[in-house]
């Protein structure tokens, strides 16, 4: 097991959707607690609020989100692999980001119970946020 982590469970529900490449970050994708865009040559992909996604851009979800305990150390090894090998041993799967503090793990609603219960019993911490 890696070193144990203090997580923090966000109540906002959070949506993944995928735009065009080279789109306009829509006005509606920037309200939530996180929100992320990953623009690559093939596709832009949002995480954004659930409640704000229109249901014509497709969103997948709702997702809940987790942040590690940070600012993380660039130099760390191991802390997503220590995060995600016991969620996948559960078959929970899940969406990641990371930011230059920290890392999201973004784990289906209806598996977030699941999900912190498997945390706790690996010896992670997890707060409400």
């Amino acid at each position: 097991m890696s070193e144990p982590l203090t997580l923090f469970r966000y109540a906002e529900r959070l949506a993944v959707v995928r735009l065009g490449p080279g789109a306009d970050v829509p006005s509606w994708a920037t309200s939530a607690t996180l929100f992320s865009v990953t623009a690559t040559a093939a596709e832009t992909s949002l995480v954004c609020g659930w409640a704000s996604a229109p249901t014509k851009a497709r969103p997948q979800g709702p997702f809940t989100a987790f942040q590690v305990d940070g600012p993380l150390d660039f130099a760390l090894t191991g802390i997503l692999s220590g995060l995600l090998a016991p969620l996948a041993e559960e078959q929970i799967s899940v969406f990641t980001i990371s930011t230059f503090d920290t890392d999201w793990v973004l784990v289906g609603s209806d598996a977030a119970d699941r999900a912190e219960e498997v945390w706790r019993r690996s010896g992670h911490t997890v707060s409400a946020a």
